[in-house]
């Protein structure tokens, strides 16, 4: 039994320790979050009580908020309760962040245009971070199952950004509830129901604890939730008989003991009652008002002695959301109608909240309030609220009589759940478009919203089931429609593998006739098939790049329109021109950071990784996973977010991290269908190849690089484009294992298949690499030769490395030891660089064989480089240019004291004790 304040709190030894532990890292300047989980009637609430009380005797700060089911449909509701005690320091905040976040809360003069997402989370997040300036603070959040989804966005982007910051957030959820925002990444601590002791040691602190065979029952029933035993020690006090009575459900039997005092009370206290439960939290003016003149503040007083609600600072809230449940659904039908109707006519202040009461009391269809609700969508959609206002226009659609409105409004409602980034809720709001219209323009609107949709999560299939027969019934009346779906269905189709949607689309494509912009048609050939369209494809990413409409003076491509940026970028990975790649999503993803997106960039930025990571950036390649994957769990672009994991873990086991890698993967793939995303799963394959090799397991990385091929009747790729780049590290493993001859079979099958199509040169050089680590003695060296032949393998330094790694060990197992040398010397300069160390050590050891002691090798840049993590790096380089904290962090979506705790922690690496030294030490890293 643990102390907390006037109360004592028994049973949570454990959950109080951790928390105190919190508090006391929070004073001492430390930050963490943490989201408590459990069912209804926990203890949640009232450990964060505790917490709270504990935060204020250290001299913190709290900042509180709560989610309410009623106001769940309100934009950034919850935000606004939570940050109106510091809105006063708003006027420190940049421009842009200031206009933004007050813009969501109706604060700003409405002249401006609507806020971006990403930029309300900053302004949140730098407020919070000057608020901090006066001394630390501590977030808490109840009831986030009910929390709306403007602000769950906007705290799952700040408790990702906390680091170097005296914040620390606490949550708490329902555990069946947990908003995906938070589930994955912060820690979480389930309150689990109460043992045996501890439950009858709560039961002897009631008021009337209940004995005998009564006690008994209360214990079996309560199963060890501490309402349900407060509650019902409650119950049997007041009648003994209820717990004699039969079982039933711990949640209507807890509802039922809530409502249990109604049929004693007043009408005019029930009135009010039904009124506070209807409009969950409210004002006590804004309830008597509805009440009407036979209400009076003392009608009250009944349903505070009967502990159903308490009044603070002249609001209404319920001791526990089961008791406002129990209160409403205790009223008949015509009674809640009649208690919405008359909260409509009050607020006549609160458009948005009179929206909802008017929708409420209406039975059926009801155009006028669903025009309600439809304004309040454009209101939430001016402050940047997309949620709320798909929520609004949502059930907006559900009141509209006409199909033809209803079917518009729903689509309106998946375009702005599009914008707040959350792909399954656009899923399912446009498959309920084709159940009431037959609009063709309409059900192709809501078939591409909805292909989207999945597109960015991991049901492919279910997208490519949208999207191409949008394409195929538009193909010849509406071509540039069916260009449009064909260029969003390749990429599904791609991460998918599956070769019948990529055939349809490559036949889809042929019979749209030349159009003015060709950019989704180069996508599509390149994703769907590299090999046999590559040279097609490259000629249209030459036109795209060169188009005089858009084409800059110095003719690289990247000052292209968005759009065509990213295609273009992306079919330049497709096709291994990977230098180009790198240029051109770059560029992408700086345009999206002066205007963000939380979806695009996340796609954009994991694309520009793995070019980055194949063309031997790995420290940049960091950098771009971490803003994929922030971005991406905000967005709900499930692809990315498992994607980006892969490869890290991959990154991880190459440098050799090979636990560290293995548990990524586990995480990344946890709960992923694989076998219907088999890019994903060849990627996961070699990450845990890579971690094999690393650790000397051949067998066990033969086994992984084999997964990648099919078995029967001839070894194909179990993906199309991805498993070829690992046709050489099959080799490598098979030749330590003894099963030459089953990767000679693959090697074979698949040098059949490649010479149907034209070979990017880095595809060729892996070709030859394999060939010749399988070759017999006197074939090996032409292959060798071969691998190493053309100048352009130079883009991809980790892979011609080990080309050379290789041959050199052949060379020096034939006595050809000087001739070894040299290639041993560039491997090992690439792999020191890289900080690839089982290549390293394996590089240095064959050295030392040929006869060369490798020295102890001075400190370089590239060390330095090694010793900052890539966020580092990009905050000084940013820094270096002379930008301030708070304009560095509104580029990288920081807080202006996180960018200088990293700036502390960066100085020391570098040797230098000023901003004004960063320039210089900064001139001799690599870019």
């Amino acid at each position: 039994m643990t102390p907390a304040g006037d109360e004592w709190i028994v049973g949570r030894d454990r959950e109080m320790t951790l928390l105190a532990r919190l508090v006391d890292e929070l004073a001492a300047g430390g930050s963490e979050s943490l989201v408590v989980t459990g069912g209804p009637g926990a203890g949640k609430s009232v450990l964060l009580d505790a917490t709270a009380r504990t935060a204020r005797r250290a001299g913190v700060r709290v900042l509180r908020c709560r989610g309410s089911e009623g106001e769940s449909e309100l934009a950034f509701a919850g935000l606004h309760q939570l940050l109106r005690p510091v809105l006063d320091l708003a006027d420190g905040l940049p421009p842009r962040q200031r206009t933004a976040l007050l813009g969501v809360f109706g604060l700003d003069d409405g002249t401006e245009p609507a806020s971006d997402p990403m930029l309300t989370a900053l302004g949140a997040l730098t407020l919070l971070s000057d608020a901090a300036e006066r001394g630390p603070v501590l977030l808490i959040v109840d009831d986030a199952h009910w929390m709306d989804l403007g602000t769950l966005d906007v705290l799952a982007f700040v408790a990702r950004r906390l680091e170097g910051e005296p914040v620390t957030l606490v949550l708490a959820s329902r555990d069946t509830d947990v908003p995906p925002q938070l589930a994955r990444e912060i820690r979480q601590l389930t309150v689990e129901p109460l043992d045996q002791v501890s439950a009858a040691l709560l039961l002897d602190h009631q008021p009337q604890p209940p004995a005998g065979r009564a006690r008994s029952h209360v214990l079996e029933q309560a199963a060890g939730v501490p309402l349900a035993l407060v509650e019902l020690a409650r119950a049997v006090g007041r009648d003994p008989a209820n717990a004699e009575q039969g079982t039933l459900p711990l949640t209507d039997r807890l509802e039922a003991i809530f409502a249990a005092d109604l049929p004693e009370l007043p009408k005019e206290t029930r009135q009010l009652l039904l009124l506070a439960a209807a409009a969950e939290s409210a004002e006590l003016a804004v309830i008597l008002s509805a009440a009407g003149d036979t209400a009076t503040p003392d009608d009250w007083l009944p349903a505070e002695r009967a502990g159903l609600v308490r009044i603070d600072d002249d609001h209404i809230r319920f001791r526990h959301p089961l008791i406002r449940s129990a209160v409403y659904q205790a009223a008949g039908y015509a009674e809640r109608r009649t208690a919405h109707r008359a909260l409509a006519g009050v607020l006549v202040a609160d458009p948005d909240r009179r929206a909802w009461h008017h929708a409420a009391a209406v039975s059926g269809v009801d155009e006028q309030a669903a025009r309600g609700l439809e304004d309040s969508a454009a209101r939430a959609q001016r402050r940047g609220g997309y949620a709320a206002a798909a929520t609004a226009l949502e059930r907006a659609a559900r009141l509209s009589p006409d199909p033809a409105v209803r079917a518009r409004r729903l689509v309106r409602a998946a375009t702005m759940a599009m914008y707040a980034g959350h792909p399954r809720w656009v899923g399912e709001i446009s498959a309920r478009v084709a159940t009431i219209t037959d609009d063709p323009a309409l059900l192709a609107e809501a078939a591409l919203r909805a292909g989207w949709a999945l597109a960015v999560t991991t049901q492919f299939a279910g997208s490519l089931g949208f999207l191409l027969p949008v394409a195929e019934a538009a193909v010849d009346a509406h071509p540039v429609l069916a260009l449009d779906a064909l260029s969003t269905a390749a990429t599904p189709a791609y991460n998918s593998g599956a070769p019948e949607h990529r055939e349809k689309i490559l036949a889809l494509v042929e019979r749209v006739p030349p159009q003015e912009d060709e950019a989704g048609r180069m996508w599509a050939l390149a994703a769907c098939d590299p090999l046999r369209h590559r040279r097609r494809a490259l000629d249209l990413l030459a036109d795209v790049r060169t188009d005089p409409r858009t084409a800059s003076a110095a003719g690289d491509g990247t000052d292209l329109p968005l759009s065509r940026l990213v295609v273009s970028g992306g079919t330049a990975w497709v096709l291994d021109e990977t230098a180009e790649a790198v240029r051109l999503l770059g560029a992408a993803l700086e345009h999206l950071r002066r205007s963000p997106t939380a979806g695009a960039n996340a796609t954009v930025a994991q694309a520009l990784a793995l070019a980055l990571y194949e063309s031997g950036a790995w420290a940049e390649c960091r950098g771009a996973l971490d803003e994929a994957y922030r971005t991406a769990a905000e967005a709900g672009l499930e692809n990315v977010a498992v994607g980006s994991p892969l490869l890290r873990a991959t990154l991880l086991a190459l440098r050799g991290e090979t636990e560290a890698a293995r548990t990524a993967v586990q995480r990344a793939v946890h709960g992923i269908d694989l076998p219907h995303c088999l890019s994903l799963q060849v990627r996961a394959h070699y990450a845990l190849g890579a971690a094999a090799l690393a650790d000397g397991d051949h067998a066990a990385a033969y086994d992984r690089f084999r997964a990648v091929y099919t078995q029967e009747p001839e070894p194909a790729p179990l993906h199309f484009h991805a498993s070829d780049y690992y046709l050489a590290d099959l080799a490598a493993a098979a030749v330590r294992t003894g099963r030459t001859e089953d990767a000679r079979s693959v090697l074979d099958a698949a040098r059949r298949r490649l010479a149907r199509g034209e070979m990017s040169p880095r595809l060729d050089a892996i070709v030859h690499r394999a060939a010749a680590l399988l070759a017999e003695p006197d074939d090996a060296e032409r292959h060798f030769e071969r691998a190493l032949a053309d100048p352009a393998g130079d883009q991809w330094p980790f892979e011609r490395a080990q080309v050379r790694l290789d041959y050199a060990e052949w060379l020096r197992r034939r006595r050809r030891a000087v001739a070894a040398r040299s290639l041993l010397g560039a491997a090992l300069h690439v792999f020191e660089r890289l900080g690839a160390r089982p290549w390293t050590e394996r590089a240095r050891a064959e050295l030392r064989a040929a006869g060369v002691t490798p020295g102890a090798k001075p400190r370089t840049s590239l060390d330095v480089l090694a010793e900052l993590t890539a966020q580092q790096v990009q905050i000084a380089r940013l820094a270096a240019t002379g930008l301030t904290n708070r304009e560095i962090g509104e580029r990288i979506f920081l807080s202006p004291r996180t960018v200088g705790f990293h700036l502390y922690r960066i100085f020391p690496k570098l040797g230098i004790t000023s901003r004004g030294q960063l320039r210089d030490a900064l001139a001799d890293l690599p870019e």
